[in-house]
């Protein structure tokens, strides 16, 4: 006779099975093709973010987040081609799903997916055509970065984590030297000028005031106790309530040391290693110079506009703005009394720029006025938004000061996105290393851009998408997530919030011709072999841009070949489907619903957008017609 078997046995035995078939699943998902394709979509993201510490750090993903908080990426050349050759996998199985037998839905996830991974796949053969370290991105400024602003710091847990992290630069360091190594073998080696930012980077990171020598171990703790990664563990250490000040003060003393010894140490040996590799560069700033440099632009032309654009044609498209935008800067110009036709654009805008009722105290209360203003003005249109959009996303944003340590090299701002654990909303980065770069009458279209309605409300709201896969609340499409910033800025002109400010809606235009010469700029220097100086006096002339922002945003072109081409052509699509979905809906157009549809489907291709808008205008002119019978 069988005994009765207990309320522990069942529990034990449910509790096992569902531990086999979570094993099973799991097993099934990373390592196998998913039986479910929404798994598939799942699975991609998975794996990027266990092979990436710092990414789960950054957008800080629930409890994989303490798993991995000590960790930093292995950036080594084997990782990187077994990450890159896992992409291929994951292309080769999006196809094997039979894509006719899927719900709409998943024919739309899996026709954004397949764009994404195909394209990278497809730039195997440019896996070295890059600058690993330069003055925008590199281990140099983006792990000290990571530290300060995604590193939490609550508990003793987490600051164990921290100081584990800063004794492991040294091999993150030694990993990117090794990667640069290859590519200088093989013909990838930075401009003169690009080698001097980042050493005078490096070099202002450690403390070094004379730029000329090496700061090898030193006993000098002004250098360390000033470094960013001191100031910030000591700021936040300061307040976790729970330890004694003898706690907290041996724990100081204990990063005081890994950033004297380990992370000095890294930044010498990367100093080392480009002022060795200057003798070596050369003043050509394109890619054109590199082993299949023209094609490999074309492919990164590609790759961030998505579309087809040849050099050729994109330069064109520059130039037919910029003359365009022209004649609208020059009314606004004359009504206001600035009507010499023998200036350029960008020298009367110069002299606007100095003049004294657009520019702030050149000082730290001009920068915290500056903060201020940007605020009002994000208050004011947050308000005023109820006749465009229905929705807003959930998670907040704030301004701030881009780090000093980075702000040279520095765009002029930008948008880091909310965590996905809601521990900090969005934040809009603006640079304040010299007051005299922020000229009043731009500030609006600039708030507008990286904050709202711009970055902050597509990048916020595609990260808050529910029931849609993962992959989808990123934005992984430069010339989407962009082209809406600038078409934000268009947007409020159209909604009335530049009225009676003629100089706010010139600077609106000078945006736009901004975005206009980078057309032009880029494949000047990447397809028609302009040099750093042509390019500098081409953009002066049209933008009237301060010099100082001019060359910052050149260099910058020159280390990303083909991003900086995405945001007009991003722009000039949306705008030309928002025209399309207008012209044939007519009276039934309704533009909350336009900018639901765009929103809420997330970043997309191109291409993608078009069909998405294509679909919505059929699918409002089939409702709208449609009679009710009696």
């Amino acid at each position: 006779m069988n005994k009765k078997r207990t309320w522990k046995f069942w529990t034990g035995r449910t509790t096992l099975g569902l531990l086999i078939i979570g094993v099973l699943w799991s097993i099934n998902l990373i390592w196998f093709k998913p039986f479910n394709i929404k798994h598939f979509y799942d699975k991609v993201f998975v794996q990027l973010v266990i092979d990436s510490p710092e990414l789960t750090t950054q957008v800080g993903v629930p409890i994989l987040y303490d798993l991995s908080k000590d960790e930093l990426d292995d950036v080594s050349d084997k990782k990187q081609w077994e990450s890159f050759n896992q992409m291929k996998e994951d292309y080769k199985t999006l196809q094997r799903y039979d894509f006719e037998s899927q719900s709409e839905e998943n024919k739309l996830n899996t026709k954004i997916l397949s764009s994404f991974l195909g394209k990278q796949v497809e730039g195997e053969r440019f896996f070295y055509h890059e600058y690993p370290v330069n003055q925008m991105f590199g281990v140099q400024n983006s792990l000290p970065s990571l530290m300060e602003s995604s590193h939490k710091l609550k508990d003793e847990s987490d600051i164990e984590a921290y100081i584990t992290r800063l004794s492991k630069f040294g091999t993150k360091f030694d990993q990117v030297l090794d990667g640069l190594k290859i590519g200088e073998e093989k013909g990838i080696i930075p401009p003169q000028f690009i080698i001097d930012r980042v050493l005078s980077e490096m070099l202002g990171f450690i403390g070094n005031k004379e730029k000329d020598s090496l700061n090898i171990k030193t006993d000098d703790q002004g250098p360390v106790k000033s470094n960013i990664l001191y100031t910030n563990f000591n700021t936040k250490v300061s307040k976790i309530e729970g330890l004694t000040q003898a706690e907290k003060d041996a724990y100081k003393t204990r990063v005081a040391e890994q950033v004297r010894t380990t992370v000095f140490d890294a930044y010498n040996a990367l100093i080392l290693y480009f002022k060795g590799l200057k003798s070596k560069a050369t003043t050509d700033a394109g890619v054109w110079k590199f082993p299949d440099g023209d094609a490999f632009y074309q492919y990164q032309l590609s790759l961030m506009t998505t579309t087809d654009y040849t050099p050729k044609e994109v330069h064109q498209i520059g130039l037919s703005e910029v003359a365009r935008i022209k004649t609208e800067m020059r009314d606004i110009l004359s009504v206001q009394g600035y009507a010499d036709t023998s200036k350029e654009i960008g020298e009367i805008i110069q002299e606007l720029n100095k003049e004294e009722r657009f520019l702030y105290q050149n000082n730290d209360e001009g920068r915290k006025e500056i903060i201020e203003g940007y605020n009002t003005i994000l208050d004011e249109i947050n308000a005023g938004l109820d006749n465009a959009f229905d929705i807003r996303p959930k998670a907040a944003m704030e301004v701030k000061r881009v780090p000093k340590f980075k702000e040279e090299g520095a765009a002029g701002a930008y948008y880091t996105p909310p965590t996905m654990d809601g521990s900090s909303g969005g934040i809009f980065y603006a640079n304040l290393r010299a007051v005299t770069e922020t000229v009043k009458f731009g500030m609006k279209t600039l708030a507008y851009h990286e904050g709202i309605p711009g970055h902050h409300f597509q990048i916020a709201i595609q990260g808050e998408l529910e029931e849609v896969p993962i992959f989808r609340t990123f934005p992984l499409f430069t010339a989407y997530t962009e082209g809406w910033a600038l078409y934000a800025e268009q947007l409020a002109w159209e909604l009335g919030f530049y009225e009676n400010d003629p100089f706010g809606n010139l600077g609106r235009l000078q945006a736009e011709i901004f975005r206009a010469v980078r057309l032009v700029v880029d494949t000047g220097i990447h397809y028609k072999k302009w040099t750093r100086e042509e390019a500098i006096e081409y953009m002066i002339a049209n933008t009237g841009i301060t010099t100082g922002e001019v060359v910052t945003e050149i260099e910058r072109y020159i280390v990303m070949p083909g991003q900086a081409c995405a945001y007009k052509i991003g722009m000039m699509k949306i705008l030309e489907l928002r025209e399309k979905a207008k012209k044939k809906l007519g009276s039934q157009f309704d533009l909350k619903e336009f900018h639901n549809v765009v929103l809420q489907n997330g970043a997309v291709p191109l291409n993608i957008l078009e069909e998405i808008i294509d679909e919505f205008i059929n699918i409002t002119h089939a409702k709208k017609t449609t009679k009710v019978q009696p």
